[in-house]
């Protein structure tokens, strides 16, 4: 089992930029896909990006390709997703999610961490 921690939400005005982070602990983290999903309350949680575990893979929904960038740093166990020009429709809870296998869009992660909230005004 993999322990994530988010950390890096808040409040942004449209066109800005955050960037969330994902503190993974457990079993071999290094070895792990990782991906950051969303979801907005009444709908669906969805897929925002993954990263292999070498961090030679990366993956986007289409909605956030161009403008989010995932990243990760084995050596310190984290892994990023840098959000810039953010719109009021990227406002959603932010979650981490780590697998032994690729993530994808069809990807249901077996570890999830608490999620971190974004907010972007108009």
């Amino acid at each position: 089992q993999v322990q994530l921690v988010e950390s890096g939400g808040g409040l942004v005005q449209a066109g800005g930029s955050l960037r969330l982070s994902c503190a993974a602990s457990g079993r071999t983290v290094s070895m792990y896909a990782m991906g950051w999903f969303r979801q907005v309350p009444g709908k669906e949680r969805e897929f925002v990006a993954a990263i292999s575990w070498s961090g030679s893979s990366t993956y986007y929904a289409d909605s956030v390709k161009g403008r989010f960038t995932i990243s990760r740093d084995n050596a310190k166990n984290t892994v990023y997703l840098q959000m810039n020009s953010l719109k009021p429709e990227d406002t959603a809870v932010y979650y981490c999610a780590a697998d032994p296998k690729k993530i994808t869009i069809a990807t249901v992660p077996g570890s999830w961490g608490q999620g971190t909230q974004v907010t972007v005004s108009s």
